[in-house]
């Protein structure tokens, strides 16, 4: 499978489709204090598109990235994400950009698989996949001037099963009648990202 490096923004001419896998790679959790340093993009025939912000002697990196910005606010793509909430709260901070349309395939298999306890990236690949895929460089300097090719395929791989593990999860959904349940779910990830942003961070608002 293809895998594209771009510095700053992804290049014009880029179809990827309606269906789009997406991740991000930072400094750490806090979108606030912590730099937004990759963003990785899979269409649905594996082709990666990695886009770097390289780090600037004056301060934080240039996020203007006029086509990635498109690509994300189109409103026809379905942006898949594996924990949405992280990565649509970083891409709106960083980007100025509000990701639409959302599928997570973290709430997708909490909603589907009530009868598991793990939902992490890697424990839905190797149980609905039969694919093994290595965490090893996810605490590695993603803010480094030059990625290493371990660190390039590390990233592709956080991407690259999305679309098979939505089919899977999107059939489960509809065996247990959690379908409507689970698209309401991902309705409201861009409004949870909002409360997360604007101060009600860890905060149940529907708590008594």
């Amino acid at each position: 499978m293809a895998v594209e490096l771009h510095k700053g923004d992804l290049r014009s001419g880029i179809d990827l489709g309606s269906s789009v896998a997406i991740d991000t790679e930072t400094m750490g959790l806090n979108p606030f204090r912590d730099r937004l340093c990759l963003v990785q993009l899979c269409d649905r025939e594996g082709h990666c598109h990695l886009i770097q912000f390289p780090p600037r002697a004056e301060g934080k990196p240039d996020y203007s990235a006029p086509n990635l910005k498109a690509l994300l606010a189109d409103q026809a793509i379905t942006k898949l994400f594996h924990f949405a909430r992280f990565d649509v709260a970083t891409l709106a901070h960083h980007l100025g950009v509000w990701c639409e349309r959302v599928y997570c395939t973290k709430i997708a298999s909490k909603i589907a698989r009530t009868n598991a306890d793990r939902h992490g990236l890697k424990d839905l690949c190797r149980g609905l996949l039969g694919i093994e895929v290595s965490k090893q460089m996810q605490l590695s300097d993603w803010g480094r001037e030059e990625l290493t090719s371990e660190q390039l395929e590390y990233a592709s791989e956080d991407v690259r099963h999305l679309h098979g593990l939505r089919e899977r999860l999107d059939e489960l959904l509809e065996r247990e009648g959690r379908a409507e349940l689970a698209a309401a779910c991902f309705r409201f990830v861009p409004t949870r990202v909002r409360l997360d942003l604007a101060g009600w961070r860890g905060v149940d608002i529907f708590e008594h």
